[in-house]
């Protein structure tokens, strides 16, 4: 996995936390794995639901 640097400070920064003895905020972490796996899980809900509608017209 290719990530830019930018975007790696991005990330480091949101999911930092001095507190923790891994030095990341778990809880804050989760959160946004979760949002992202939600994110594409209704992306992909919309790519199937668009392929449905253009094959059934197409079944013989």
């Amino acid at each position: 996995m290719q990530i830019d640097d930018e975007t790696y400070r991005r990330i480091g920064e949101l999911i930092e936390s001095d507190e923790s003895p891994v030095g990341i905020d778990a809880k804050k972490t989760h959160i946004l794995i979760l949002h992202k796996l939600q994110q594409i899980e209704e992306r992909l809900a919309r790519l199937e639901s668009g392929v449905a509608s253009r094959t059934v017209g197409n079944v013989p």
